[in-house]
């Protein structure tokens, strides 16, 4: 296996290794879904486009226990065989290396989150309606996918359901039919996607339009619609500082999701950001993380898992960055604070590789938060806007791996950046601020 700078990775450094396959590469995603709330049934038909790394004579594909009645490869009918959360398919011929081929698999069945360290992930059936919150390894709970990072493609959405339930998927709507009792929507993200990041959120949501340059949009429901436009209010702001500090807005559209059932924490997807209704009350800084991963997270997506300071560092900076551009504490007051914190916590773990149990630990957040502030102080203001807007726009819609930050921060450093690095990303105890 080679990461995407072509050099070879042991597969024992991956911290999802079951997941995923590197012999193929996804190009485009067509689902077509249909969805009953009760019975919390689905059934699907994904169509996937896909380019053989070499020469193979089986597909694996990432996918939870559904009854799968048909696979197809180049339209042709493919044996097939389940075990565990693999669908291993055998194409009547050998797929070239370098080529081209379609893949098919109709499926249904009672969807179900993967379960994991940090409870049930992907496809989860609310008290009304559904939600999908994947990250990192839950994508398989719904569609059969090639579930890794750095396996980026394009997506067609189409979900019916019943006609009282609004949809909202990653892209743009480009249509909405209506069939006696139900309705099917259409979405299209014409952006690489990771596999992660798709979602399907399914609700009884009114949609309602949100100011600012970029088009950005509410689903909720009526009871909540007043409270979440409050708690929303400035994230066109915060759009227009984020722009100003890391690009512009990678994608087309920006829209909030808000479901009446609490949840732990918000959820990322490409496109979108879903809240529980327990985030609307003085949970600002949550707004400004959730609209950051937008760039760090979804445009610009982690190679490994193991990157993950990458997402989470970035968008945990983004707060304090918006709190100090809003009339809030300076960066410079979050970063103190957050050191002498962390000065008293145990520093077991190295920040560039911190390990599938602490993938998501909030030393890891506020430690790559740090990691920035201190990378700020070291080549000023100037410099560091200019190292942001660069990776935000070298990279745009593609996949970062630490290695390749550094050797861009590198280049706007007057003198050479390995021992800071080395001592921020790759030990253990804590720097000095």
């Amino acid at each position: 296996m080679t990461d995407v700078d072509g050099r070879t990775v042991a597969p024992g450094t991956r911290y999802f290794p079951e997941r995923g396959d590197y012999s193929y590469e996804v190009r485009h995603y067509d689902l077509e879904l249909d969805y009953r709330p009760g019975p919390n049934r689905l059934a699907g038909t994904a169509r996937l486009t896909a380019v053989a790394v070499e020469p193979l004579n089986q597909v694996h594909l990432d996918f939870g226990p559904f009854r799968v009645g048909q696979v197809l490869v180049n339209g042709e009918r493919a044996r097939f065989a389940q075990q565990g959360h693999k669908l291993r398919v055998t194409p009547g011929r050998w797929l070239a290396e370098g080529r081209a081929f379609t893949l098919e698999v109709r499926y249904s069945g009672n969807p179900r989150p993967v379960p994991s360290p940090w409870g049930g992930l992907g496809w989860d059936q609310l008290e009304d309606g559904a939600l999908v919150a994947s990250q990192p390894i839950g994508s398989s709970s719904w569609f059969p996918c090639n579930d890794r990072p750095s396996d980026k493609a394009t997506y067609r959405i189409a979900v019916t359901t019943a006609s009282p339930y609004t949809v909202v998927c990653n892209g743009q709507l480009v249509s909405t039919s209506r069939s006696g009792s139900r309705t099917t929507w259409e979405f299209r993200e014409r952006a690489p996607m990771a596999p992660y990041l798709a979602s399907v959120q399914i609700g009884r949501y009114h949609l309602a339009d949100l100011p600012g340059g970029v088009p950005q949009r509410l689903a909720a429901p009526a009871g909540l619609l007043t409270r979440a436009r409050l708690a929303l209010g400035r994230q066109d702001q915060m759009m227009r500082v984020f722009t100003e500090w890391f690009g512009p807005y990678p994608f087309a559209d920006y829209t909030v999701v808000v479901t009446e059932d609490e949840l732990e924490i918000p959820i990322e997807a490409q496109g979108m950001s879903i809240f529980g209704a327990n985030h609307l009350e003085g949970e600002e800084r949550l707004v400004a993380h959730e609209l950051a991963h937008q760039w760090f997270g979804n445009s610009l997506t982690l190679s490994h898992w193991r990157d993950i300071w990458l997402h989470e560092g970035f968008a945990a900076y983004a707060e304090w960055l918006w709190s100090e551009e809003s009339g809030g504490e300076r960066a410079e007051a979050h970063a103190r604070r957050w050191h002498s914190r962390l000065s008293t916590r145990a520093c077991d773990f190295v920040l560039a590789d911190p390990g599938v149990k602490r993938l998501f630990d909030d030393r890891v957040y506020k430690r790559g938060a740090l990691t920035l502030h201190a990378l700020r102080r070291v080549l000023g203001d100037p410099a560091f806007r200019s190292v942001l807007r660069e990776w935000t726009d070298l990279y745009r819609y593609g996949v970062i791996t630490t290695g390749r930050f550094t050797e861009l921060a590198g280049r706007y450093a007057p003198e050479p950046l390995d021992a800071f690095f080395m001592s921020w990303l790759y030990t253990e105890p804590l720097p000095p601020l």
